[in-house]
C-alpha cells in the first residue's frame, strides 16, 4: 500500500520558516519523483516543486524559486520542503504527491495535506 504522509505545517508570522515532511511508503524513490502542490481557501491547486526520481533534478513554480526549496533524505523515505522568507499569501494546505515524472498533469498518490497558516 502506498502512503504519504504530510507533517511540519502550523502557524508561523510573515518572515519566518517552516519545514514540510512527506514522508512515503510503499513506493521506491528511485522510481518515483515527489511532488508538492498547495491549495488555498477558494482558489485552485497550484503546483509548488517537485524532485524527480533518484534525486536527480528539482523543478519550481517560478514565483517560489528562491524561498523554496526541496531535498530527500532517502535513508528516511522523507522529501522535505523548506519554506522561507513566508508570506500571509502562502497561507494554504499543502501536499506531496508521487508518481512516476515530475512534469506530468496528474499524480498517482496523494497524502492527506498540512495546514500552513502565515499571519501578517
Amino acid at each position: 500500500e502506498v502512503q504519504l504522509v504530510e507533517s511540519g505545517g502550523g502557524l508561523v508570522q510573515a518572515g519566518g520558516s517552516l519545514r514540510l515532511s512527506c514522508a512515503y511508503s510503499g513506493i521506491p524513490f528511485d522510481d518515483y519523483a515527489i511532488g508538492w502542490f498547495r491549495q488555498a481557501p477558494g482558489k485552485e491547486r497550484e503546483g509548488v516543486g517537485c524532485i524527480s526520481r533518484g534525486s536527480s533534478k528539482t523543478y519550481y513554480a517560478s514565483s517560489l524559486k528562491g524561498r523554496f526549496t526541496i531535498t530527500s533524505d532517502n535513508a528516511k523515505n522523507t522529501v522535505y520542503l523548506q519554506m522561507n522568507s513566508l508570506k500571509p499569501e502562502d497561507t494554504a494546505v499543502y501536499y506531496c504527491a508521487a508518481d512516476a515524472h515530475c512534469l506530468v498533469p496528474y499524480y498517482d498518490y496523494w497524502g492527506q495535506g498540512t495546514q500552513v497558516t502565515v499571519s501578517s
